[in-house]
């Protein structure tokens, strides 16, 4: 048993696939760091349109005041403002859009 892990430990045939796959390895690496930055930023773009969907319901709403022989009851209203950033292209991902577009805020 001691021959059998000393002649494992002394042999060095498979040093060559050992290093290429550290090379093989290290480049899948770095092209899922640049693969998964691109999904990040899909992933933002998707999610800012519907930030921008849900921000541009308009929740404003009214009903008349009700009166009867022995009651009444008031109505109310509430007028729905824009908001601050409430817009599309507030979130970017790049720093390099047109001119012809929507100003960024940072």
């Amino acid at each position: 048993m001691l021959a059998m892990a000393t002649s494992l430990y002394n042999d060095e045939a498979g040093f060559i696939v050992s290093a290429e796959l550290v090379l093989v390895s290290t480049i899948l690496v770095i092209g899922m760091v640049v693969g998964l930055a691109e999904i990040s930023n899909g992933i933002n773009e998707e999610l800012e349109d519907v930030a921008s969907a849900i921000g541009s319901v308009n929740q404003t709403f009214r009903f008349s005041g009700l009166s009867g022989h022995k009651g009444f009851i008031v109505g109310s209203s509430f007028n729905d403002q824009a908001d601050y950033c409430d817009g599309q292209f507030d979130i970017t991902c790049d720093n390099n859009r047109p001119v012809n577009e929507a100003p960024t805020y940072n």
